[in-house]
């Protein structure tokens, strides 16, 4: 892709091997995904056969070891799979979610048994996994979610509902936030992983419809529901109840910051896109680059952009030493994704009538954007957790 900033490259990307991964993730997705994305948005699905792919070119757990069948990576091939997802456009395939997000749950937390048992499947694609936290009547306030995993036997039984769970049409491996004592708030929670396959059928476990979203098309997002799902105490992640809720915030960080990274990807490409159609678009006896005003607003677009690109390299820096605070995470989050959807904007508008058409990628990028500031904590509550460090 042009590198429509010019940064330096950041010390993490200062590796050969890293260059090569990137320039075959981002050849992987040209080939395979680019040219089914329309037709993804359309059904608002990706199919699942495209995970196989991804599994069978080393793209699935690229951070995982190799002893649990992953690429034996670390989060600096996640960061690049994020970056060129965004940089071709390929959005609603949620890989990024499957690596970086959802196996790590399982590589930190699970037992040795646990690990060898769903690692290697999610490594292949044969398992796709979700997180379900998210309930109808709580989003951000984790806390406060309803859903319980009460003890029966020798397992559990699982009663609620989740939604805007994404990856939920296609997940066959569900880490679901659950209550396993109602009466202990925060400790009280853990994560219980559910094989979809194995419960699936026996009218306890269902799915809700393929929600249909203002952006994000090709990305099955679903209402999930249980009713005295039965899974066994293997189920639980980890060996001992009470640990999701700090699980959760030991993970969030990540979480946070590859939201950042993606709306990087996406600035980055909105720029680039922008800058082409404007210098080939005519108007007035001249193109619309020649007016000072689409000067002015590409200049400030490119500032801002540069900005947030140096601060995003430097929180993957420290996350990569171990370093990534909560706090900075959140400003990571809050900051990158309320400049993605301003740049966005800013480009829509120099398209004129056109950028406000479906076909043209910035109008795709527009609504792809929206979400950003909410899901993965919305930004008001990343603006809170920054706050309690003054």
């Amino acid at each position: 892709m042009q590198d429509v900033l010019q940064v330096p490259p950041a010390k993490w990307r200062q590796d050969d091997e890293i260059s090569i991964f990137s320039d075959a993730v981002g050849q992987f997705f040209e080939r395979e995904c680019v040219p089914h994305v329309q037709a993804w948005r359309k059904a608002g699905i990706v199919p699942r056969d495209i995970w196989t792919k991804a599994g069978q070119a080393g793209l699935l757990c690229a951070s995982i070891p190799e002893a649990y069948g992953g690429a034996g990576g670390d989060f600096r091939h996640e960061a690049v799979i994020a970056e060129q997802q965004q940089w071709t456009g390929v959005d609603g395939f949620g890989i990024t979610l499957h690596n970086a997000i959802v196996a790590p749950y399982i590589l930190h937390y699970g037992s040795e048994e646990q690990k060898q048992r769903w690692l290697p499947r999610l490594a292949t694609g044969e398992l796709v996994c979700a997180i379900a936290m998210t309930e109808p009547g709580t989003g951000s306030d984790l806390q406060n979610i309803k859903t319980t995993a009460v003890k029966d036997g020798n397992g559990y039984i699982i009663n609620g509902s989740k939604t805007f769970i994404s990856n939920g049409q296609t997940a066959n491996l569900v880490l679901v936030c659950a209550k396993t004592d109602p009466n202990k708030g925060a400790k009280g929670i853990s994560i219980m992983v559910v094989e979809t396959d194995e419960v699936e059928g026996d009218g306890g476990f269902k799915r809700g419809k393929n929600l249909e979203k203002v952006g994000q098309h090709a990305a099955d997002t679903s209402e999930l529901f249980f009713d005295d799902v039965k899974v066994p105490a293997t189920a639980l992640l980890g060996d001992e109840e009470g640990q999701g809720f700090i699980q959760l915030m030991q993970q969030l960080p990540q979480e946070r910051h590859i939201i950042g990274i993606q709306g990087m990807g996406m600035i980055e490409r909105a720029i680039r896109e922008t800058v082409a159609y404007v210098k080939q678009r005519k108007a007035f006896g001249g193109t619309i680059f020649d007016f000072q005003n689409t000067q002015f607003k590409l200049a400030e677009c490119k500032t801002e952009a540069t900005v947030a690109k140096v601060f995003v390299e430097h929180c993957t820096e420290l996350l990569l030493r171990g370093e990534l605070d909560a706090s900075t995470a959140s400003m990571s989050k809050y900051w990158v994704s309320d400049l993605q959807c301003k740049i966005v904007d800013e480009c829509l508008q120099l398209h004129g009538g056109w950028g406000y058409m479906d076909e043209y990628p910035i109008a795709q990028m527009y609504a792809d954007a929206r979400v950003q500031r909410i899901y993965g904590g919305a930004n008001e509550v990343m603006k809170l957790l920054i706050a309690r460090t003054l």
